[in-house]
């Protein structure tokens, strides 16, 4: 005849051993669900993209596609350029740069929106910071930058909302650029 405690020391051992099972079966069955969730193969590999904008004319824009979203590269003139520098702060209704480049206060003057280095380039995400609609570029607007014309909103040549229901500026993406003037987005 066996002791009661040697019965207590069975038991517990074929619990614990039932309950450990169980926990493998379950991380087994799960594990094929939350794996699905991750992004695919295609996502990924648009993760980051590289753009050669050495032979952007100046005046010109180049949209490319980035995670599913336009990013609009634009080889801005000397008179954009002087346009969006001469823009005081306090006329913007987004004081923020909206730049992952920059540090996380940065205020929304052109320096830190442009490329750095080559303040000329301005690479932003086409995507109307109001209902998600792809502004238009190549100086449309009231500001010269980009016009949303679903529901007015106008972005200057630095992509800053100016007029309009946008209530941020145009988003900067995660970027680099080369002394070659390779951009790599992502």
């Amino acid at each position: 005849m066996t002791s009661v405690s040697e019965q207590n020391s069975r038991r517990d051992f074929l619990y614990y051993a039932t309950a450990g099972t169980g926990a493998v079966a379950v991380g087994a069955a799960v594990w094929p669900l939350v794996n699905q969730m991750n992004p695919s193969a295609d996502v990924r590999a648009l993760a980051t993209i590289r753009v050669d904008i050495s032979d952007l004319a100046q005046g010109s824009q180049l949209t490319v596609k980035w995670r599913g979203k336009p990013v609009f590269i634009r080889h801005r003139t000397e008179e954009e350029v002087a346009q969006a520098r001469s823009e005081k702060l306090s006329d913007l209704p987004d004081s923020d740069a909206r730049n992952p480049n920059a540090p996380a206060d940065a205020i929304a003057v052109d320096q830190n929106r442009a490329l750095p280095g080559h303040e000329a380039y301005i690479a932003m995400i086409g995507v109307c910071t109001h209902l998600g609609c792809v502004p238009l570029g190549d100086g449309a607007g009231d500001f010269g930058g980009w016009f949303c014309p679903c529901h007015g909103s106008h972005y200057d040549t630095a992509g800053r909302i100016r007029t309009g229901p946008a209530p941020e500026n145009l988003h900067i993406p995660p970027l680099a650029v080369s002394d070659d003037l390779v951009l790599t987005i992502g």
